[in-house]
């Protein structure tokens, strides 16, 4: 559809002839809901909503350039910024910055890097595992607690070696060939640690690293060297281009408290893994909506739907058959605000509410399906209205936070 914003909403509300102000009132408030995704998705770019990459990271600290580029395009990050598993992300010439993880690590992107997240889960489980893969140039990386629980889960990746992390705080660098001319060193795989220890493995043979040590994997170039030669190996000093980041006085200073802060952090997601009780998820989030919209508290009822959220609204018309409406926010933002601007005297009471965890979902702490049967009333442009309706809505955790990917009601 191409209708402007102020076309769409009257062309629409006009075929239908509601029958009562009621009627309007709810494909009015199913519209403002709709609205919720348009502005929430400056909260949640990225997050692990239906079909989109999961969150492992956001943007702690910033200095110049540094962008992440996916499915969906290239965009500049900027703190407080996700940035989503499968996301590269490249930093300027001169850029650097620092990403906190979701188990509670730190990842320092060094000037001209470029890497990727493959995976990452940090659900507080045996089973959490990241997976980064470095392309070219230098991270810091402090693990968080997935190199404690699980480290054969926890891995570095480039195109000649594989990191693994034993509860670590080092510097993985891939020298191409060209820096590697202009640095005078040779190409390949080092690995730096600072605290704790990594083992560098490559050619099916593998070293471990030591604080203060540095770990090197040949690149085998273009000629077919001897296999031995490309076994890692540990070097006599630390490399020159080895020098610290602009953040690098207060990543000292959270490495020497990371096994503290990792262990609350891995207890706090746990105990939000325990409290995945769907019918209780489902009572606090509707009636967190209803008191936000009581409130008329519009930025905080936005930040609880996601994205992409997808919202249906069927209601009754003038003729008394029941119509669908598959709600495009992009076509009625403008007109909804001054909607919702004439609602008042509102009061609604909750008949039932029922959450369960949604078909298909791994567990409670998937995704949780809500129905509720509720009674509104209250003056719509000034005129009285009273009307039942079942909602429903798809619930999906993210970053221990519950957001709406799905919302639906339908009057009765």
């Amino acid at each position: 559809m191409s209708h402007s914003f102020a076309w769409f909403p009257r062309r629409l509300l006009g075929s239908l002839q509601f029958r009562t102000p009621g009627a309007l009132c709810q494909f009015t408030l199913l519209l403002f809901l709709g609205l919720a995704a348009c502005w929430a998705g400056r909260v949640e770019a990225a997050n692990a909503v239906a079909g989109k990459p999961a969150v492992f990271a956001v943007v702690f600290r910033l200095d110049g350039a540094l962008t992440a580029s996916g499915p969906d395009g290239n965009r500049a990050l900027r703190p407080g910024d996700p940035v989503a598993v499968g996301e590269r992300v490249v930093a300027s010439a001169h850029g650097e910055g620092v990403l906190k993880t979701r188990d509670g690590g730190y990842i320092a992107i060094r000037p001209g890097a470029e890497f990727v997240a493959e995976r990452f889960a940090a659900d507080g489980n045996p089973s959490d595992n990241s997976q980064l893969n470095l392309f070219k140039g230098a991270l810091r990386i402090i693990s968080g607690w997935i190199g404690k629980v699980n480290r054969q889960g926890s891995r570095v990746s480039t195109s000649t070696a594989t990191i693994g992390i034993r509860g670590t705080d080092h510097e993985p660098y891939v020298l191409l060939d060209d820096d590697a001319q202009v640095t005078q060193f040779k190409p390949g795989t080092y690995d730096k640690v600072n605290q704790g220890g990594t083992t560098l493995q490559a050619a099916g043979q593998s070293i471990d690293i030591d604080p203060g040590k540095v770990g090197f994997a040949r690149s085998p170039g273009k000629s077919r060297a001897l296999m031995t030669l490309l076994f890692p190996v540990l070097l006599d000093k630390v490399p020159a281009f080895y020098v610290p980041g602009k953040f690098d006085a207060e990543l000292d200073e959270l490495s020497k408290n990371a096994a503290a802060n990792n262990a609350l952090e891995l207890e706090s997601r746990r105990k939000q893994v325990a409290a995945c009780v769907p019918n209780e998820v489902a009572k606090r989030w509707v009636k967190d909506l209803d008191k936000h919209i009581v409130a008329g508290n519009a930025e905080t009822i936005l930040a609880m739907f996601a994205q992409d959220v997808r919202v249906k609204a069927t209601v009754r018309g003038g003729n008394g058959k029941m119509t669908t409406l598959e709600l495009q926010r992009n076509e009625f933002a403008d007109s909804i605000v001054a909607a919702v601007s004439s609602l008042r005297d509102y009061k609604h009471r909750r008949i039932t509410i029922e959450g369960k965890p949604a078909d298909g979902a791994a567990s409670a702490c998937g995704q949780i399906a809500v129905k509720s049967i509720v009674i509104e009333e209250g003056r719509q442009a000034g005129k009285p209205y009273r009307f039942e309706s079942e909602e429903k809505y798809l619930l999906e955790q993210v970053d221990g936070v519950w957001l709406a990917i799905q919302a639906e009601t339908r009057q009765r």
